[in-house]
């Protein structure tokens, strides 16, 4: 990636703003939400800016390489204001519970991201993180590396999964409640004993985590 200072443009938009890697990275969070994996693009990146699209390829090796920068940035919010306790399960927990709500702050970008491996300063210091606490929990080689994936799989599945419910349309998230309502809700305990036996559970569940906040992930419940 090409250092900051020889990308930055030497006169500002027509928009009279001045181009730089966290401003391009943030509208394409911004399209992101508005419009989809579907449409992000140069071009329309370039219109969202007041910029020639070819100008994104100044800071960014392709569209790629932007979708990478994305990753990077989600685990920068994540990282945002954590620290460290001292008793490595509660930093775990708390480390965990603040990627799952930066993922579900920007539930389209999370989709696009979250099986990706940026390889970026934001991801490798979350990774040095993980490791650090496990191994300050006497965690080591092994045993280290499998709690690790154990934690970092978890997390990013949840992460995704949620993210995928929220950005669903608001209809087709609301005909799946009704789905369990219509079908599981009401299955005689004479076919579905256990269905029925945990269905009014299963149907208090879900609402529980369609109305919580981003970042209360069931998770760690």
């Amino acid at each position: 990636m090409t250092p900051e200072t020889a990308r930055r443009r030497r006169r500002p938009t027509k928009a009279g703003t001045v181009l730089t890697h966290e401003l391009i990275v943030a509208t394409a969070l911004r399209m992101l939400a508005e419009h989809g994996a579907e449409g992000l693009s140069a071009r329309r990146l370039g219109l969202a800016l007041g910029a020639d699209p070819s100008t994104v390829y100044r800071y960014f090796a392709g569209m790629d390489d932007l979708v990478l920068a994305i990753a990077d940035e989600l685990i920068h919010q994540a990282l945002a204001g954590w620290q460290a306790s001292g008793n490595w399960r509660s930093d775990l927990r708390a480390l965990g519970t603040a990627i799952h709500r930066a993922y579900l702050a920007h539930p389209q970008a999370a989709q696009l991201t979250a099986n990706r491996v940026s390889g970026r300063e934001h991801e490798i210091a979350a990774d040095e993180t993980i490791l650090g606490i496990l191994h300050g929990a006497g965690f080591q080689g092994e045993a280290a590396a499998r709690i690790y994936h154990a934690f970092i799989d978890q997390t990013l599945a949840f992460a995704a999964l949620d993210a995928a419910s929220l950005a669903l349309p608001e209809a087709a998230r609301e005909a799946d409640e009704r789905q369990w309502r219509a079908t599981y809700a009401r299955l005689p305990g004479a076919t579905h004993p256990h269905i029925a036996a945990a269905a009014p559970l299963l149907v208090a569940r879900m609402n529980l985590e369609r109305s919580a906040p981003a970042g209360s992930s069931r998770m760690y419940l």
